[in-house]
């Protein structure tokens, strides 16, 4: 049985370091005597700092929204694993729709960026999804697979892997997945998992959906079979939508 895994990407917001610890209590406090799912928040990098003080005491794992795969060097802006290994981070998320769209990253970049992640023993949630003119196309499971294909490479640490499934079209959009849509997608996923890389890999790695998550739909969507979790993007910035998520897991 996979534990459900929630996680709410706060992408750059909020504005100041008030409102992101705000937050983050706001998290932890509505935790209290919930279990039974997994719980992270990935703040922007220059909040980290304020945040993981509200986290360090609770079962809220502390995440990046990006990362190099050099661990130094002249590389201006950039935030190299072994940084956030000493911020405390415990997981990446790589391969966001929006850092392949807005920062043009590809496939052989992202394979990169996995492979530091996972060797630096940390956590990683690889995001994949189609537009909407490759679904219109019926491209889907054809951009699904080379994301898929270009980056899960065999001999990662698949213990230490999460594939958060995102429609293009479905994010910041208000328009999400239709829950057999998103488990359409999910069940191409595993099975593609269970072909290329084994069925103990396949039924091992957990599967989020990402794009519009609400906790108006929340349950759903969870309650599809392989749909194990979720990528929170704006309704993780309200700590009662986002832990309405999380109950809805549960």
């Amino acid at each position: 049985m996979r534990t459900p895994y929630i996680v709410g990407n706060w992408k750059m917001n909020p504005t100041t370091a008030a409102e992101a610890i705000s937050l983050a209590k706001g998290v932890v406090d509505g935790l209290q005597g919930v279990s039974g799912v997994e719980v992270g928040v990935a703040p922007p990098a220059i909040l980290v700092s304020r945040v993981m003080p509200i986290l360090d005491k609770s079962p809220v794992r502390l995440g990046m929204q990006n990362a190099y795969y050099e661990s130094s060097g002249a590389f201006t802006g950039e935030i190299s694993l072994p940084m956030i290994r000493d911020a405390g981070a415990s997981f990446v998320i790589i391969g966001h729709s929006e850092r392949r769209q807005y920062f043009h990253e590809t496939g052989p970049l992202l394979a990169k960026k996995v492979a530091a992640v996972l060797a630096a023993n940390l956590q990683v949630i690889y995001c994949i999804g189609e537009t909407l003119q490759q679904r219109d196309n019926g491209e889907t499971f054809k951009v699904l697979e080379q994301q898929l294909r270009e980056v899960l490479s065999a001999g990662l640490n698949w213990s230490a892997v999460t594939i958060a499934y995102e429609p293009v079209w479905a994010i910041g959009t208000g328009r999400n997945a239709t829950p057999d849509q998103a488990q359409e997608a999910h069940a191409f996923i595993r099975q593609w998992l269970r072909t290329t890389h084994g069925p103990a890999t396949a039924e091992m790695i957990r599967l989020q959906y990402g794009g519009s998550v609400k906790a108006g739909n929340a349950a759903e969507l969870l309650a599809q079979p392989d749909v194990d979790g979720a990528l929170v993007g704006g309704a993780s910035l309200k700590s009662d939508e986002f832990l309405g998520i999380i109950r809805a897991a549960k």
